[in-house]
C-alpha cells in the first residue's frame, strides 16, 4: 500500500471512529407508525431520547430504545476509551424504510376478497459523537 493511499484509509478509519449504527430489520410495525416515533428522537442527544422512548406510550418506541442501546453500545465498542458522557452522543441518522409485506385474504360479502397487507419495517439509527464543545 502506498503512503498517501494510507494516509487516506487511517483518515476514513478515524472519521468512522465518530460514528456507529446499528440496524433493525423485518420489525414487524408499519413504517409510517414507526416514522411516527422515529421523528421525535432525530437530532436529540441520546439521554434525551432514551427519556423519550421510554416515557412515550406507542408500542414503537420499546424497539426503538433497544436499538438506540444497541447503537450506543457499538460506539463504545469502537471507543474504549472515552466516556458517553464527555463525548456528547446525539442521535445523527435515523432512516424508517419498508420492509417486506405478507399478504393476505380476508373475506368479504358476495363471495369477494379483500387483501389485507402486513407491512414491516427496516430502521437504521446512526449515533455520533459532537466534538465542537462549546462553553
Amino acid at each position: 500500500m502506498g503512503s498517501r493511499k494510507k494516509q487516506m484509509a487511517d483518515a476514513i478509519k478515524e472519521a468512522k471512529k465518530e460514528i456507529a449504527f446499528a440496524k433493525l430489520n423485518n420489525c414487524p410495525t408499519s413504517p409510517r407508525k414507526m416514522r411516527l416515533v422515529a421523528d421525535l428522537v432525530r437530532g436529540e442527544r441520546v439521554e434525551k431520547a432514551l427519556n423519550i422512548l421510554k416515557f412515550s406510550s406507542k408500542e414503537a418506541s420499546g424497539r426503538l430504545e433497544t436499538l438506540l442501546l444497541s447503537a450506543i453500545a457499538n460506539w463504545q465498542a469502537k471507543n474504549e476509551d472515552a466516556s458517553i458522557e464527555d463525548a456528547e452522543l446525539f442521535v445523527k441518522e435515523i432512516r424508517v424504510d419498508g420492509g417486506s409485506m405478507l399478504k393476505r385474504l380476508r373475506p368479504a360479502p358476495q363471495g369477494r376478497a379483500h387483501r389485507i397487507r402486513k407491512r414491516s419495517n427496516h430502521v437504521t439509527i446512526v449515533v455520533g459523537a459532537n466534538n465542537n464543545t462549546q462553553a
